[in-house]
């Protein structure tokens, strides 16, 4: 696997769903966006991907109502927890859909179905099939979702944790997060101002900026996915990431060929 060519990819909660109405997503963005993925695929033979979205609409409130990502061990949590699972199902199935709609390879990783946790953060996933996905030129999708945690009982981790637990394996050149924000906000009540490069050492210096997102995220909202991803690049330090908006049409494309949008994060 040649790391300079491979991507991850989110498409977030935000921008897929509408968080404020439960169980509701935007098709008409899935597809745009699905389209814009195949379009840049086809312009870049040697591109490999791994696909994440989030829950948004389809698992935040039903998580946030059952507290899944505190953990339990009552029969009622274990009920929450399942309910929470065929949530982040069925958007996975619409995402999958129209992924497969626009003629692109992909096939589903569910972390529920195979990884594990421990206090919250992945510990043990067997990783052979996604590689052998990526190495036969398929699109892995992976997606926040609920998780067996050998502490807590169960938890949720997000598309990030997922990405985060991928990219020491799997070492991906960049990764992109697609959300409704177009970067991260140098003053939340300007959201018109962005902050154009975050690293490990102006971290601190923005976290003031960093408000909880606006829709119910029970996964942390914009702080956690900086903070993670800043940490990421520390890991990996030749990483590169960047966050920006999916909602305008063809940033999607744009950002998967190289061009710079939003917020980028690097070591």
């Amino acid at each position: 696997m040649n790391q300079k060519n491979l991507v991850f990819l989110k498409l977030g909660g935000s921008l897929i769903t509408d968080k404020t109405q439960p169980l509701t997503a935007r098709i008409e963005v899935i597809k745009r966006l699905a389209e814009e993925i195949a379009r840049a695929m086809d312009e870049t033979p040697n591109l490999s991907m791994v696909i994440g979205h989030g829950s948004g609409s389809f698992g935040h409130a039903i998580a946030s109502q059952h507290q899944t990502q505190s953990g339990g061990s009552d029969q009622a949590y274990w009920e929450g927890f399942a309910e929470v699972w065929r949530a982040a199902r069925s958007l996975n199935e619409i995402v999958i859909q129209h992924l497969s709609e626009a003629r692109l390879p992909v096939i589903a990783f569910p972390p529920s179905a195979s990884a594990l946790a421990e206090n919250g953060a992945i510990v043990q996933w067997d990783l052979a099939g996604i590689k052998q996905a990526v190495a036969h030129h398929l699109l892995p999708v992976v997606q926040g979702d609920v998780i067996f945690d050998t502490s807590l009982g169960g938890t949720i981790v997000s598309t990030e944790k997922v990405f985060q637990h991928l990219a020491g394996p799997l070492k991906p050149a960049k990764i992109l997060l697609a959300g409704l924000d177009t970067g991260v906000f140098s003053n939340p009540d300007q959201p018109e101002e962005i902050i154009p490069h975050i690293t490990p050492s102006s971290l601190k210096s923005v976290l003031p900026a960093l408000s909880s997102a606006r829709a119910l995220d029970v996964t942390g909202g914009m702080l956690s996915k900086v903070e993670l991803m800043v940490s990421l690049v520390q890991a990996e330090p030749g990483l590169k990431i960047m966050i920006f908006s999916g909602a305008q049409p063809g940033n999607l494309y744009q950002a998967i060929l190289g061009q710079a949008l939003g917020t980028s994060i690097t070591a």
